[in-house]
């Protein structure tokens, strides 16, 4: 990590006194200032409540700090699957301590392996960041990174502001006599290598990934339900109203909600559509004969493929990695990961060798770092290695005769 220790230190000072009002004033300025920042702050308050020691943050002994994580590997590694979401917990949490300290790295089963001597790439790829095209219903396209903070675009009797974190507020002039206006619709689309977040006529607030799109109405005043269309991911924080059911479609399942925090995966390239419920409940129905609707608990996540829904429990930080600034891994497969690679950093992925696909990691990595860097990481466990052309990786099985 580049941070200045002082920053860390008074992370640390703010999480151990969440009431001191200046240590809060200047985390929360601190935190407002980019989202890398804010990254930051989400990995040590998420250390924080696994380990509640200032300590674990303010000085860590590295070389005790790897053998301990080898052990407990160890140690864990023929445990019931019961078992395994508390072991994945303590791992991540072990992932970023140790990136704190020194730099965030990715370990495989058989154990770490640091030191690879490095092969020079011949490109590389910057990470994304907030981009967005919002379309009016009247089919103008505004691109939401030529609007300065602050400003306020009037259309066709709607308001839309930007405000000085980046979101996007409107408010509707009720200036329509026929009930028109509030049936409008529009859309936000981030493209790859993009994210934005807005709040929605109802206070809702939603944050879109890369390679995603939202429809939604001007106004939800008019309907019984508030119904929005997903493509792509998206973290919902709906805004409580029991009397209008909050609604996202995708393209194979409703989720039906009256107030609650949920990241929906909806992306048409991924074999399944998982639901990941935060707060609160939802109800998920599929479109399709593949199983009854169900309802979700907190920590509980609906996998709809073309077969079946299920319901499995899972660390809800894994789901929302992406919306605090991190990969996050629990033994997914390096297609699945490159994957995610590809959307965020907007390029594309080949493999010159099929058996890269299948190699699987566990570990953390910040979201904001150059594809070289990401990379770099894999290639420290000794198991594959990458090639990047202008917008081209070509990913490698490491030949290790």
């Amino acid at each position: 990590m580049s941070e200045k220790p002082e920053i860390l230190e008074l992370i640390a000072r703010c999480l151990d006194d969440p009431n001191h009002a200046l240590y809060k004033s200047q985390v929360d300025d601190y935190r407002s200032q980019s989202l890398k920042n804010e990254a930051l702050f989400k990995e040590m308050e998420r250390i924080w409540l696994l380990s509640g020691k200032a300590e674990a943050l303010r000085s860590i002994d590295q070389q005790r700090a790897v053998l301990k994580f080898q052990k407990r590997i160890a140690a864990e590694k023929h445990t019931a699957a019961k078992k395994k979401n508390n072991v994945m917990r303590w791992a991540a949490a072990a992932v970023v301590l140790l990136a704190l300290a020194t730099s965030i790295y990715l370990y495989r089963a058989g154990g770490i392996l640091l030191g690879k001597k490095q092969v020079n790439y011949a490109s590389d790829a910057l990470p994304g960041g907030n981009k967005a095209i919002l379309v009016l219903a009247n089919g103008k396209r505004i691109s939401l990174n030529d609007v300065n903070n602050g400003d306020v675009v009037e259309e066709a009797g709607l308001s839309i502001t930007k405000t000085s974190d980046g979101q996007l507020v409107y408010t509707v002039k009720n200036t329509a006599t026929d009930g028109k206006q509030e049936q409008a619709f529009n859309t936000i689309e981030t493209p790859k290598g993009g994210m934005w977040q807005v709040k929605l006529p109802d206070g809702s607030a939603v944050w879109l990934n890369a390679a995603s799109s939202l429809t939604y109405p001007l106004s939800f005043a008019k309907g019984k339900n508030r119904t929005v269309e997903l493509k792509g991911e998206a973290y919902f924080e709906i805004a409580k109203d029991a009397q209008h059911p909050f609604i996202v479609k995708t393209s194979r399942q409703d989720v039906q909600v009256l107030g609650t925090h949920f990241n929906i995966n909806s992306y048409t390239d991924e074999s399944a559509v998982k639901t990941t419920l935060l707060e609160g409940s939802v109800l998920v129905s599929p479109y399709q004969n593949v199983g009854e609707p169900l309802v979700l608990k907190p920590g509980e996540q609906a996998i709809l493929t073309t077969a079946s829904l299920d319901v499995r429990e899972v660390d809800t930080d894994e789901a929302i990695d992406w919306k605090n600034g991190y990969f996050m891994f629990n033994n997914e497969k390096q297609e699945s990961i490159m994957r995610k690679i590809a959307r965020w950093y907007n390029v594309k992925v080949t493999y010159a060798d099929a058996e890269a696909r299948n190699v699987t990691y566990y570990g953390s990595i910040s979201r904001f770092e150059n594809v070289s860097k990401v990379l770099r990481k894999f290639e420290q466990t000794g198991e594959v290695r990458f090639e990047i052309n202008n917008d081209q990786i070509t990913v490698h099985k490491e030949d290790k005769n």
